[in-house]
């Protein structure tokens, strides 16, 4: 039984939409970022990221980028650049890529439903990599980045989406990469309770994406419940903001890897070891792989698909997916490859990229590419379900939601 709750959101005042919509702060390294808010004097990215606003010098979490990310937000507001509205109501938030959309309810998800895994993870979370979060929603007063998280998609919150829509949009603009981004305000009241009820009528909810920004914003709920001792559950930051939308309409993208070297074997002794898990044939052209159990390979300027074995199947959640298959096959006995998140000699390419960045890597600084079927919504359930945890760099989520679209206040500022 989820509580997923309306609040009156602060958005960007009316057609300055476009100049506010920011992609993750994440997204960015720091030169990126600095290169990114140039002649933007409203991207959001100058408050998510509010270092490029200071000296180069200043380190990226020196308290004095935290307050600034809070004089620029709030600066915004008394500007007029945001609005926020009076009432509390749900939002849709539909972006459209290369003519498939997706919409989900922008609302705020209840930090208990967070600690007691009726909101169920898939990734483990680093400390310090929350704690510059924790210190941005702190000091800001305000969350900033919304969590993107899905639900088994409901008819009646189809039907209830689509009626909405038909509606004119509070927004509706398209980004430099092309997608396009539109926005409703839903503030009947019998709408509102409709929305509600379905979400708690759910078993769970499920977090796509954004393990690190909702753990930041559960962290700072769970401090300022010590902080207010008497709290009744109904203040703001028992809530963090979410965009939540159903498994039906999403994309996730092949999340790719790229080895720097074979481990001392030959490129025909690596085939041949390959050759003990899978069917190998040469490919003409570059191909992505067509089902689950099937890769395909980039080595020596050749293409090679590689299906795998049936005695190597793996019904287990976590130990069947494709990912845990190369792991656990290939890349760890067979290239050294032993902890993916810490070794220098693998990386990672997300699916937007293409194939064509695969290649390019294999030109430049990488000697092997593998190309992955993409792990889909259903094999992420099933590892949240049991309560285990995906490998990393697993799933690739497109379209990235804008920050700077709807942000949730908490009611007060350190």
């Amino acid at each position: 039984m989820a509580d997923i709750r309306p609040f009156p959101a602060i958005r960007p005042a009316k057609g300055k939409e476009a100049e506010i919509a920011a992609l993750p702060y994440d997204v960015y390294s720091r030169a990126e970022a600095r290169e990114a808010v140039k002649n933007r004097p409203l991207s959001f990215l100058r408050i998510d990221r509010a270092e490029t606003q200071l000296p180069e010098d200043v380190d990226l979490y020196d308290s004095r980028v935290y307050e600034k990310a809070k004089e620029l937000l709030w600066g915004m507001v008394e500007d007029g650049d945001f609005v926020q509205d009076e009432t509390p109501c749900y939002y849709l938030y539909e972006l459209t890529m290369d003519g498939r959309s997706q919409t989900g309810i922008v609302a705020c998800a209840c930090v208990d439903d967070y600690l007691e895994n009726r909101i169920k993870k898939h990734e483990n979370t680093r400390r310090e990599k929350e704690e510059d979060r924790v210190r941005h929603v702190d000091v800001c007063g305000a969350q900033t980045g919304p969590i993107f998280l899905a639900y088994r998609s409901r008819e009646d919150l189809k039907k209830l989406v689509e009626q909405e829509k038909k509606k004119a949009p509070l927004f509706d603009f398209s980004s430099e990469d092309g997608i396009r981004h539109r926005g409703w305000r839903v503030e009947d009241p019998a709408k509102l309770q409709a929305i509600r009820q379905a979400f708690a009528d759910m078993d769970a909810l499920y977090i796509a994406d954004g393990h690190h920004r909702a753990a930041s914003a559960v962290r700072v709920g769970v401090k300022r419940r010590k902080e207010h001792p008497g709290y009744t559950g109904e203040e703001e930051f028992n809530y963090f903001l979410s965009v939540i939308f159903p498994d039906d309409e999403l994309l996730i993208m092949d999340y790719n890897r790229v080895v720097k070297d074979l481990n001392g074997l030959s490129p025909e002794a690596f085939l041949e070891k390959l050759g003990e898990f899978f069917e190998i044939q040469k490919l003409s052209e570059a191909a992505h792989p067509g089902r689950k159990g099937e890769f395909t390979l980039f080595l020596e300027e050749e293409w090679y698909l590689l299906t795998l074995k049936a005695q190597y199947e793996n019904s287990d959640p976590v130990e069947g997916l494709d990912v845990s298959l190369l792991q656990n096959l290939v890349l760890g006995p067979v290239l050294g490859i032993q902890d993916p998140k810490t070794d220098k000699r693998i990386d990672f390419v997300g699916g937007i990229r293409g194939l064509t960045e695969l290649e390019r890597r294999v030109h430049t600084d990488m000697k092997a590419a593998f190309a992955m079927y993409p792990t889909s919504i259903g094999e992420l359930f099933a590892v949240a379900d049991e309560g285990k945890l995906m490998p990393p760099k697993s799933t690739w989520f497109e379209p990235k939601l804008r920050s700077g679209l709807f942000i949730h206040s908490l009611g007060e500022r350190v």
